[in-house]
């Protein structure tokens, strides 16, 4: 038995979530779901997009599903809130070709470790009507421990090279830090190649280059920006997973958002919930299963007849979702 905690969010996320929930109901597996509130009509209800008690859901449970939530003016994002309170410090995104959709190349399949405490995603915000600071904080041991991350991840992938993406050119103590904490654990995976880019050449690279990556490490805003850039080489963010996995916690989400413009219409691609679905089951050591949902979602993909808007069809979420599960069972 496997207690999981869902936060559907807003928008397009309680669609995709109820996709991904009917697809996991079909599993040879036992769950048990419990439910947590979170996002802007949760503001709107509770006062809060974030609640005390969605947390304490969250903490408590196995692992967590993250559906995807609208931005509140005035107000803290809830699933950054929910990463920092959860003590989930590595975001994992992978990137991956997919056959049948327009990529730039067929061979990309690396994955980007994104810090997930620290830099401009703290937050701290202060100043007055002539000028604003945002605080960008980034320390040794949270560099240390995303490096390890990135390096372990690597090892697990069976890949070669671990590429450290920063701008300490610019930014010489901040991402000075970031850099030199990189190469210090660098030293400890000697059968790991150890290389690093500024951010700027690396947003180049991925669109001249992106088969040459194995997994990227990189701080928190500069992560964030690169795997949407990366997303879009691969045929969109209704494909693109993702992990945050800390030492005693795990959520997971699409990395798209909550997209009001197509809310309600029932066409969102529940790809990217499913494969993080797929992500969550392998932190839950159901390594077998988690494959299997990959090679059901890359079949239905390749086989080009059902398929979402976003990626040129005019098949619903549950269109898609019964066709994954039809590979499934």
């Amino acid at each position: 038995m496997y207690d999981i905690a869902i936060i559907s969010g807003d928008g397009i996320g309680i669609e995709v979530m109820n996709a991904c929930e009917y697809l996991l109901d079909k599993l040879d597996l036992n769950f048990h779901f419990e439910y947590g509130e979170a996002g802007y009509e949760c503001f709107k209800k509770n006062g809060t997009t974030l609640p005390e008690e969605t947390i304490k859901i969250a903490n408590k449970n196995d692992a967590v599903l993250f559906g995807a939530s609208t931005s509140t003016p005035g107000q803290p994002s809830p699933i950054i809130n929910l990463r920092q309170a959860l003590h989930v410090y590595a975001n994992i995104r992978p990137i991956k070709s997919y056959k049948g959709v327009n990529c730039i190349r067929d061979d990309i399949d690396f994955v980007i470790v994104r810090e997930n405490t620290e830099g401009l995603y703290s937050q701290v915000e202060y100043g007055d009507e002539n000028k604003m600071v945002a605080e960008r904080v980034i320390t040794k041991k949270a560099s240390e421990r995303i490096a390890k991350a990135a390096f372990n991840l690597c090892i697990k992938r069976g890949q070669s090279k671990v590429t450290c993406v920063h701008k300490s050119n610019v930014l010489k103590k901040t991402d000075g830090v970031f850099k030199e904490s990189f190469y210090k654990v660098a030293a400890e995976y000697p059968q790991i190649t150890a290389e690093d880019y500024y951010v700027d050449a690396t947003a180049m690279y991925l669109l001249t280059q992106p088969q040459n990556f194995d997994v990227i490490v990189s701080s928190n805003l500069f992560g964030d920006i690169l795997s949407d850039e990366s997303a879009g080489l691969v045929g969109g963010l209704g494909l693109a997973p993702s992990g945050n996995i800390g030492d005693h916690n795990g959520l997971f989400e699409p990395v798209h958002g909550s997209a009001p413009d197509i809310a309600g219409k029932h066409i969102a691609n529940p790809c990217s919930m499913i494969l993080s679905a797929s992500m969550m089951l392998d932190y839950l050591g159901e390594w077998e299963i988690s494959n299997d949902i990959k090679n059901a979602v890359e079949k239905v993909i390749a086989d080009c007849n059902i398929r979402t808007p976003d990626l040129g069809g005019d098949a619903s979420t549950i269109d898609v979702t019964k066709a994954i599960v039809k590979e499934l069972i």
